[in-house]
């Protein structure tokens, strides 16, 4: 059982109270008890934190010294772990609680895998059941992949990454060190991408073969059902640490920069380039050959129909989307368009009775 002060060093963050108190794991405010850790990061649980049976809370220093100033009864005994983003602080510890609890994948090959005796596949690796590995794969150090998942010719998985079952890797694909790839993720299918031969009497969708590959950075996640199709002529791009939600489509030739975040059922066309730290709600949309500058916010169920050449600006709407602070103004005079209208219609009744 890790102490407080254990805790504290390893993650960088300033400890006030008893130092040997130990933790079993981490927990919501509202049901902590004392041997758990719960975290403040919204001012508006201020009062709930303080109220909290949590034997530790990671707090900012003004949360910190707010609760100083307003003690509870559960206040005497508690621990305090002071960082510079508790939030941050909160998912490392929990990562670091986490590894006790997580499945192990040990070493080996399943006997019901098929693998091409072309393909490199180290001995640290753990390869499941019914796991297929085509011709000129290359897997790293560490690579898990579970059971009933395909990876085809070619490909590269580098160390320490983990496939989850039911995952579909076309050829050539290449994905970076420490990736996550939920199930059901179909990476690297054909781009929709045909050319139209039509005349009066007919004609035909002509299909433009898809000759790119799908190249996925380091530390990426890629949620459950997700599909990203391989580049017409260049590659799909996923920047280095970017995290996909489920049920996400990623076009071809799409590039996606460093860092990003990008919600469930969010929908990027071809050939767009989201810069890094851009952060898009679920279900946004974004229309092909678009460039996205970088750290942009779009708000779920936003349509971004036009490049977004500013950074750090946070648009939000359905059609046409806009600077944030726009919509909200907007939005509010929606809500008191019925007054608006009753207030026009006494307005001009009293013209009349007037004239």
């Amino acid at each position: 059982m890790p102490t407080a002060i254990e805790l504290a060093e390893q993650f960088q963050a300033s400890l006030v109270g008893e130092a040997s108190h130990g933790f079993t794991g981490l927990a919501p405010l509202e049901r902590a008890q004392f041997d758990q850790i719960s975290f403040l990061s919204n001012p508006l649980y201020r009062q709930q934190a303080s109220e909290s049976s949590a034997g530790a809370l990671i707090v900012s220093q003004s949360d910190f010294e707010f609760l100083q100033a307003n003690p509870s009864a559960n206040s005497a005994k508690r621990v305090y772990f002071v960082a510079k983003n508790p939030y941050a602080t909160f998912a490392r510890m929990a990562q670091h609680f986490a590894k006790a609890s997580s499945p192990k994948y040990e070493p080996g090959v399943h006997p019901s895998a098929a693998i091409d005796p072309s393909a490199i596949v180290p001995s640290s690796c753990h390869i499941g059941p019914f796991v297929q590995i085509a011709a000129g794969v290359k897997l790293g150090e560490r690579v898990s992949i579970l059971g009933n998942t395909s990876v085809a010719k070619d490909s590269v998985i580098a160390s320490d990454t983990l496939i989850y079952p039911s995952v579909s890797i076309y050829y050539g694909t290449q994905i970076g060190e420490r990736c996550i790839i939920h199930s059901g993720a179909v990476i690297g299918a054909d781009g929709f991408g045909f050319a139209p031969d039509f005349s009066a009497k007919g004609g035909e969708w002509v299909k433009i073969p898809q000759t790119g590959r799908v190249v996925i950075g380091n530390d990426v996640e890629i949620g459950a059902s997700t599909t990203i199709d391989r580049g017409a002529m260049s590659d799909t791009v996923i920047g280095a640490g970017t995290k996909i939600d489920n049920q996400v489509q990623i076009a071809h030739n799409v590039i996606v920069g460093a860092c990003c975040v990008i919600a469930g059922c969010a929908a990027i066309s071809g050939s767009t380039k989201i810069g890094n730290f851009c952060i898009i709600g679920g279900a946004a949309n974004f229309a092909g050959h678009l460039t996205i500058a970088d750290r942009t916010t779009v708000s779920g169920n936003t349509s971004i129909i036009r490049s977004i050449t500013e950074p750090g600006q946070h648009f939000t709407g359905v059609y046409p989307s806009m600077l944030h602070g726009a919509w909200e103004k907007n939005a509010a005079i929606l809500r008191g368009l019925d007054k608006i209208r009753q207030r026009l219609r006494l307005l001009d009744k009293n013209k009349s009775s007037e004239s």
